[in-house]
């Protein structure tokens, strides 16, 4: 990862020479998550105390809950509203919906995600990254169903 490089020489020093470590390609062969849930990225039980961890938690929380709220309603009026009009068009005589392809469709789908789902297990760094810091994972999910119900 780096290259050896000889530090400035001064009178009566020996040659020594250092590894130098490229921190952009030290980057790019380490996933994300181990950047952020690494064992050794230390719990915030161990930085902060409990008050903190509960605002800080609860904070977060709240403002995922209220984005995550608002966010979705959009997105089920959009496929709400998509639904509605498409039904009025099929009704109307505007499109016809050959409902043998949407369900041989929808099967497929449906056989894809019971594959897919059988073997979807959670990493354990994120399960030794929850414990560590059950108090702030407990402050994050109180205020998540605050600011889902804001």
């Amino acid at each position: 990862l780096g290259a050896r490089v000889p530090p400035p020489l001064s009178p009566g020093s020996e040659d020594d020479t250092f590894n130098v470590l490229d921190l952009a390609e030290y980057t790019k062969s380490r996933p994300w998550w181990r950047k952020i849930f690494a064992p050794n990225s230390g719990s915030s039980a161990e930085k902060y105390n409990v008050a903190t961890q509960l605002v800080i938690g609860g904070v977060t929380g709240w403002c995922t809950g209220f984005i995550f709220q608002k966010v979705g309603k959009l997105a089920a009026t959009a496929v709400g509203g998509g639904f509605f009009l498409l039904q009025i068009a099929n009704h109307t005589g505007y499109i016809k919906v050959d409902w043998n392809l949407v369900q041989r469709d929808m099967d497929k789908a449906k056989q894809q995600l019971k594959f897919h789902s059988s073997g979807n297990k959670m990493h354990p760094e994120v399960i030794i990254f929850l414990k560590k810091n059950v108090v702030l994972t407990g402050g994050f999910a109180g205020g998540f169903l605050l600011g889902m119900a804001s």
